[in-house]
């Protein structure tokens, strides 16, 4: 459950319509269930509205076999009175404890492997699960959601436990220094407006909540009449409605209206500043604009603007202030809200940069617009940008019944496809007009208050109700669908060709119609070995980190327009041993795109330039890591564990080490890398997708398997180490949320036989970590983490000898907690060894994990990655179908086994780091007031 995060949806996919315009095409349309209206259908969406006012949102695609369920709810934090905030959010958390029918929703959901969250923003809430389209499945899920809107438990001691849970995610909110300012931005940019409240509440508010008011305000916003319901994938639209008829059509709604919240945030009357003063390695400069709702026609020119000036590389702030190095990294958007919001613009350096210096430049290329106004071209390149978002997003229709929440909230569901049309026909006259009109220091928050005798208001105009908005939108022309494929490891690999070019280029191709023609390729290409490799990881790294950069023919900022005008997400990346290419374009396009990977990869041009913001950039981030507890905690562990020796390519070396390689690394010696190892005739290329095999065959060749390295690809050996344990507590100054890592070594291959019983054993302890023995006791039961979990990982090798595996512990919690929380995961983890798991708990994990497997084949980046992967070891899909076996049948025994073999409490080393003075010193008067209250 997550506080604050919007899904952000550009735009819908496009499918055939329920219900159509006309006589004739009204003959065709499903019969409606008694009590249900139809309402408009857009570009695959069609509405209907049942009789208590729940709005229902259908959007069928039979070429994937997935389903996504999402509930909206019209009711975040703005909808909190004074003393009460976070409380939409809270409520977020305890719709999950259950009702007198569903007692165990995140348990259940587990067991039927459905991917499930649910997160609060300002304006709304929603609840979402996603699973292999599956008609028992979609019953329950339909069934708990009716339950749960109205007879949620919402019990005084589900409170006690999960309120400690959201004021340590509230912690781990404080810990991130970007976030503290922005939200302390917000806060003083409003006024009265409760836009300026954290969603994630305050912590007096949170700690203080009492259980009626928590009651009243589920029962005053948990309706049918405001909540809309989202059902997208591989449904039967008439089906499905008469399902979600026969479970939500029963549930009245309460007989007071929905409230009404009249507040409208005054003009602001000059400028505002807020300085934030913690421990940190950052210097950070925001600027915040009061902007129209998204119904407004300015939201849309002001969408283009934030482009026009954040866009990475090409905007304005990234030529004025990254590429001068003033700052590591800038950027800007522009809210789309119910009310009106905020134009931000934001730039970072590093502790010893020049702020005031930053500070300028922002604002004078935000606020001068006038002196330089933007243009028709740049005005069209960042309409394009924007349009490839809005087709790509096209193609996958569950994203898009998750990015519909956004748009409800705002007004409409509707507001997503006009404002996609509103921004197409924006202009730079436009742009330069709300750039003059809003982006002035009168309305400017960041923070400095100057007396003036002649005040000066930028009053926000009001936005027309959506309804108007869209009222008579019929959309564009739905896309093609593609085919209906079966994703079983039998087909996939009836479907996929595979074989070698040159020398060792091995290929996988698996062509077949998707929606929106869409392709995706993942590519490996291997070279070097440990001797020689020795001494040049932070090359390694940076030199594969620059290959999108700039090619000799074409600059950082021509090959991401390159990129935009092939509608081609993606790139090209190296490392230590090997590049990667990966990309997600259309049919047309996949020709023209693999040729331009082909020469980023052959041609990189190392500008110095480029250079000296790539390495300013990852300075500025090893810096900002010293005093972060998570940071600590990980390079702690990663060098107590680190059996390699220094100059060997895997040693782990400290953050000063770090920090001196790269400030000692010059353009050379990446230039020097890339001559030196880089090569495309050994490694794997995967392509899934709508393509041409045999061109696509004849392109690879001609592209990749002449191009030998100079140092061919030797996998480097890795082994398990036995490694003594220790504890280390770690101090880290102002950090009010913990962080606690826990590990031993275990010797495993993925193709051990106690490997699957293994990855069961880890689920069922701590691998889901909502529904997991530690989650159950460490947040659900004491309240104690916001996150906790485990993992187990196992090695891999062609040879099949690598077996250097591990098994982890992490939690996050308040440093007074973590003495708690560390006993919990020993005592958690001692009762697993001790007394094994249960044949419910085997059913549940194998049942949840081969479904999560099922879903994943159904998505072709996930496929294209296998396969890759399968290329590499010389497997096929008959492994991945093998392995879904070994799961199916393990034993209670057998797991248990493989538990009291590898796993041992005693072994555990732990790092936990936070502030653990400020803790202490806390503690005496939080014992006084306890007393006092006695």
């Amino acid at each position: 459950m997550i506080a604050g995060k919007s899904i952000l949806a550009f735009a819908l996919t496009l499918a055939t319509a329920l219900l159509c315009t006309g006589a004739h095409a009204a003959a065709q349309a499903p019969a409606l269930p008694k009590g249900v209206t139809a309402g408009p259908s857009i570009e695959g969406i069609s509405e209907f509205t049942l009789a208590n006012g729940l709005r229902v949102l259908l959007f069928p695609d039979p070429t994937k076999p997935t389903v996504t369920v999402n509930l909206t709810y019209g009711v975040g934090s703005v909808h909190e009175n004074y003393g009460q905030t976070g409380m939409a959010h809270l409520l977020e958390h305890l719709l999950f404890k259950g009702t007198p029918a569903h007692d165990d929703i995140s348990g259940e959901m587990k067991r039927r492997g459905i991917q499930f969250n649910a997160t609060t923003s300002l304006d709304r809430t929603n609840y979402f699960a996603s699973f292999p389209a599956n008609a028992s499945t979609l019953d329950w899920v339909l069934g708990m959601e009716a339950d749960r809107m109205l007879e949620s438990r919402v019990a005084r001691s589900d409170l006690d436990s999960e309120m400690t849970v959201v004021r340590n995610e509230l912690e781990a909110g404080e810990n991130n220094p970007v976030g503290v300012l922005m939200q302390r931005l917000r806060s003083t940019a409003y006024l009265w407006h409760n836009y300026g409240h954290s969603t994630i509440g305050a912590r007096s508010d949170v700690e203080g909540l009492r259980i009626e008011q928590l009651q009243d305000f589920y029962r005053t916003w948990y309706r049918p009449d405001n909540a809309t319901l989202v059902i997208a994938g591989r449904i039967d639209p008439a089906e499905v409605l008469g399902k979600v008829q026969a479970t939500f059509g029963p549930l009245k709604n309460p007989k007071s209206p929905l409230p009404q919240a009249p507040t409208v945030e005054p003009a602001q009357d000059g400028e505002r500043e807020v300085t934030v003063r913690r421990v940190g390695d950052l210097n950070l400069v925001a600027a915040a604009y009061h902007i129209p709702a998204r119904t407004h026609a300015d939201n849309a020119a002001l969408s283009v603007l934030a482009n026009v000036l954040g866009h990475t590389p090409g905007g304005r702030l990234h030529r004025a202030l990254v590429e001068p190095r003033i700052a590591a990294a800038a950027g800007a958007s522009a809210e789309g809200l119910a009310d009106a919001g905020l134009f931000t613009a934001v730039a970072v350096q590093q502790r010893s940069g020049d702020a005031q210096a930053m500070e300028e430049v922002l604002l004078a290329q935000v606020e001068r617009l006038e002196k330089q106004p933007v243009t028709a071209e740049e005005v069209a390149q960042a309409q394009q940008r924007i349009a490839n978002a809005y087709d790509l997003y096209f193609t996958d229709v569950n994203a898009v019944g998750m990015g519909l929440s956004e748009f409800v909230a705002a007004g409409d569901w509707r507001l997503l496809f006009t404002s996609r049309d509103a921004i197409a026909k924006v202009t730079a006259d436009d742009v330069n007009r709300v750039a003059a009109q809003y982006l002035r220091p009168v309305n400017r928050t960041l923070g400095r208050f100057v007396p003036t005798d002649a005040p000066d208001r930028v009053e926000v105009p009001a936005a027309p109700p959506a309804a108007g908005v869209v009222a008579g939108y019929t959309g564009r022309a739905a896309v093609d669908a593609g085919e209906h494929f079966d994703p079983s490891p039998a087909n996939i690999e009836a479907r996929t060709e595979r074989f070698t070019l040159g020398e060792g280029l091995k290929v996988a191709l698996l062509p077949k119609r998707t929606r929106g023609g869409t392709v995706v390729v993942d590519g490996n290409f291997r070279f070097g070995d440990a001797a020689s490799l020795t001494g040049r990881d932070t090359a390694a790294g940076m030199a594969g980190a620059m290959l999108m950069r700039g090619s000799r023919q074409l600059s950082r900022v021509q090959i991401d327009q390159k990129l935009e005008a092939l509608q081609t997400q993606g790139g090209v990346s190296g490392g230590l041993q090997g590049a990667n290419l990966s990309l997600v374009t259309r049919r047309a396009q996949l020709p023209e795109a693999l040729a331009l990977m082909a020469t980023l990869l052959r041609e990189p041009a190392f500008a110095e330039e480029e250079f000296e913001q790539l390495k300013l950039q990852a300075v500025t981030g090893l810096e900002a890591s010293r005093n972060e507890p998570g940071s600590i905690a990980a390079q702690a562990l990663a060098l107590h564990f680190d059996p390699w020796p220094a100059g060997h390519p895997l040693h782990v070396e400290t953050l000063d080490e770090s920090l001196a390689r790269l400030h000692a690394l010059r353009r050379e010696d990446l230039v020097a890398f890339h001559r030196d190892f880089y090569g495309t005739a050994q490694g794997e290329i995967a392509i899934v997708g709508d393509f041409d095999a045999a061109a696509v065959r004849k392109q690879l060749e001609a592209l990749f398997a002449d191009w030998k390295t100079p140092h061919p690809y030797q996998p480097i050996a890795t082994r398990f180490t036995p490694v003594a344990p220790v504890a280390e507590r770690l101090p880290v100054a102002d950090k009010p949320n913990a962080v606690f890592m826990a590990r031993h070594n275990v010797p495993l291959r993925v193709t051990d036989d106690d490997y699957t019983a293994l990855v069961v054993a880890n689920r069922i302890f701590g691998g889901g970590a909502l529904k997991s023995r530690l989650g159950d006791r460490i947040r659900q039961k004491e309240g104690l983490s916001y996150g906790v979990g485990s993992s187990i990982n196992a090695d891999d090798s062609i040879e099949g000898k690598d077996d250097a595996g591990s098994f982890a512990i992490q939690a996050i919690a308040a440093p007074q907690n973590m003495v708690r929380v560390e006993a919990a995961a020993r005592e958690e983890l001692a009762r697993l060894v001790a007394d094994g798991i249960t044949a419910a708990e085997l059913q549940d994990a194998v049942s949840g994990l081969l479904t999560e497997r099922e879903q994943g084949r159904a998505n072709d980046a996930q496929v294209a990655g296998m396969l890759q992967d399968q290329l590499y070891f010389g497997r096929t899909m008959q492994f991945t179908a093998d392995l879904d076996a070994r799961y199916r049948a393990l034993t209670v025994d057998q797991v248990n086994a493989a538990i009291r073999r590898h796993l041992d409490p005693a072994k555990l080393s732990t790092f936990t780091a936070g502030d653990f003075a400020a803790a202490a010193k806390a503690a005496p008067a939080a014992q006084g007031s306890a007393a006092a209250a006695q």
